[in-house]
């Protein structure tokens, strides 16, 4: 039996393989619109192991693999002996042996790399606090729809250095586009991946300088979930790194904003931002039912994938 192929960072997938899966994502999102169905996975089970609440995440993945003729299965830590100390190589070869493919959204990312390490199923890492690589997916195709090929392009990340941050990283790199950081001192990405992309990663502490020229502004909350507690400390520090249409105006005139969602107005967007004409968030946040469909495919049906790569 082959190994299963993972989607725990951006970078697990080559550059023609993601373009292939988002090729797929197109075509479903497409057909999708005009009825026609999907039964690719029938008879699949995917499993949805969350650590962390979730809105979008649940609902693509649940909805998604449901339109793809497969069944979902909503597991918290509650529902689970991962929540009573069943280690986590324990249960990977327990799900193995039972369903097709798991997603996890979890806090640990070293603990989402062993679940992979011993599951003979695809994984994908739904989000954890180091890399959130099926949103990046979504946000390129929505780039791609709008704007055109990312390669060559200039992206602007404004804000905190953390999980979306470090997957745009790891998006430059596989897709061949230049990125942009742009926050406050002591909030940077992890200094590690800095080094490793400095052909298509660079810092730039003024926000405005940072948009230059960008074909796409993107941005997060400033306090992730586990950091409520430093709510007030981020209010200030990030104070002069909120996104307003002047950044937009100061972009190449083909931007387009993005934000993962959910949004706290009045923070790290201003009020009226995301109801602006250039702002596809909505866009973004729809593609990830079709962007996460086509990486199941693409995971489990391997030489089969709609898709040649």
């Amino acid at each position: 039996m082959n190994s299963p192929r993972h989607f725990l960072r951006f970078n697990d997938l080559s550059k023609s393989e993601i373009q292939a899966v988002l090729r797929r994502a197109d075509t479903l999102k497409r057909e999708q619109k005009t009825g026609v169905r999907h039964p690719t996975l029938a008879g699949k089970t995917l499993g949805m192991v969350f650590e962390k609440s979730s809105t979008r995440t649940r609902v693509s993945f649940e909805a998604g693999i449901f339109q793809l003729g497969g069944t979902g299965l909503f597991l918290s830590p509650r529902d689970t002996q991962l929540g009573r100390g069943e280690p986590v190589e324990d249960t990977a070869r327990v799900f193995s042996e039972m369903i097709d493919l798991v997603m996890i959204r979890a806090y640990d990312h070293a603990m989402v790399e062993r679940f992979a390490q011993f599951s003979s199923i695809p994984v994908i890492n739904a989000l954890t606090d180091d890399h959130h690589p099926c949103q990046i997916l979504a946000d390129i195709q929505c780039f791609e729809e709008h704007v055109g090929p990312i390669e060559g392009k200039t992206v602007a990340w404004i804000g905190d250095g953390n999980n979306m941050a470090a997957s745009w990283m790891d998006a430059a790199r596989v897709m061949g586009f230049q990125l942009v950081l742009s926050g406050p001192e002591g909030y940077d990405p992890d200094p590690a991946l800095l080094e490793a992309y400095s052909d298509c990663c660079r810092i730039e502490r003024d926000p405005m300088l940072a948009v230059q020229g960008a074909h796409c502004v993107t941005t997060d909350v400033w306090a992730s979930m586990g950091q409520e507690e430093e709510q007030k400390i981020r209010e200030k520090a990030f104070a002069d790194y909120q996104v307003t249409e002047a950044m937009l105006d100061a972009a190449h005139p083909d931007v387009i904003f993005l934000h993962c969602l959910p949004a706290h107005r009045g923070e790290e967007v201003n009020e009226t931002i995301l109801d602006d004409p250039r702002s596809k968030v909505f866009d973004e946040a729809g593609n990830r039912l079709h962007a996460q469909k086509a990486l199941m495919e693409f995971l489990v049906l391997g030489e089969r994938f709609p898709e040649a790569v």
